[in-house]
Parts: C-alpha cells; structure tokens; sequence
C-alpha cells in the first residue's frame, strides 16, 4: 500500500452575513441624536459660562447692586439722597441703608437665605416703589424673579404684618 500525500490548499471560507438596510440608517439616526446631544450639551454650558462672565461684569463678586432715592430717612437732600446696597454673601441676601447718604448711621436689612447650586451667584436686585399708596417708597429687593416686599414705615423698611401681606394682595400689588 502506498501512502501519497498531497498539499490541500488553504481555503477560507466567510460568509458576510449582510445587515438589513433598516440597521444601516438607525445606525446613522442614533449616531444623528447623539451628536445632537453632544451640541446641546456643549451649547448650554457656553451659554451658562458667558451668563456668570456678563453677571460678574455687571455685579461683581459678591454680588452688588445699589440704588438711591427719596425715602424720608434721616435729613435727606435732593443732593443727599437716601442709598440702599443690596448683596449676596455666601447665599444670604443683605441690604445696607444709608439714611441720607451717612456711613454713620448704617441700617442692615437680613433678606432670605438663597439654596441651590450657585446660588452665591445670583444678582439681587433692589426697586423703590409706592406699594401700599401711603405716598412713601417701599424697598422691593428681587432674587431670581421672586420679590419681596419691605414697608416704609417710621423710618424704616420692616416687612409686611399678614394683615399688610392680605391687604397687598386683594389691590394685587
């Protein structure tokens, strides 16, 4: 018996099994969301960035703002009139008064306690306006489109009695 060997070539075999069409395009639609996605993201966080970057140029750090007006606080002036500093310090809103314009007699107004992520950097915005129409400006300090409200009243801003509080809200003021 003779015993011949011969070489067998080396033969791949592969077979591609072919992916539906419909894959293909929800390939391209998931890849589509998420590159949307990734826009978003990156778009928003610009946009919040360049939000504290104008706060900070308008505001500073703390955040400051002040106003002055005729409150009938101290001898005021034309000239003199009375200035109110309103503040954000670590998450506690601060209002200074100073009665005609005097470092010397110095009121501080403690506001609400802000929570929330950043909330050190939220501008508190102060206006003078005739809530209660008893012909004095009332103190309207507004943080993060929430207004409170202090009365003018014998020389000095306090905040509202429920009774006041009730009264406010029937004129819708």
């Amino acid at each position: 018996m003779a015993i011949t060997s011969r070489e067998i070539p080396e033969t791949r075999i592969t077979r591609s099994l072919p992916l539906p069409h419909s894959v293909g395009m929800i390939a391209y639609l998931i890849t589509g969301v998420l590159a949307m996605l990734a826009i978003y993201v990156l778009v928003g966080a610009t946009v919040s960035w360049m939000q504290i970057r104008i706060d900070d140029m308008r505001y500073g750090r703390p955040r400051t703002t002040h106003i002055e007006g005729l409150v009938k606080h101290g001898a005021e002036t034309v000239a003199q009139p009375t200035r109110m500093i309103g503040m954000n310090i670590n998450r506690q809103v601060v209002v200074l008064e100073l009665p005609a314009g005097d470092p010397g007699h110095v009121r501080s107004l403690a506001g609400p306690y802000l929570f929330g992520a950043n909330e050190d950097l939220t501008p508190v915005l102060l206006s003078l306006r005739d809530m209660d129409r008893d012909g004095l400006d009332d103190l309207i300090i507004d943080v993060r489109n929430e207004q409170i409200v202090y009365l003018n009243r014998d020389g000095s801003f306090r905040i509202p009695t429920p009774d006041e509080q009730q009264l406010l809200q029937e004129h819708g003021l």
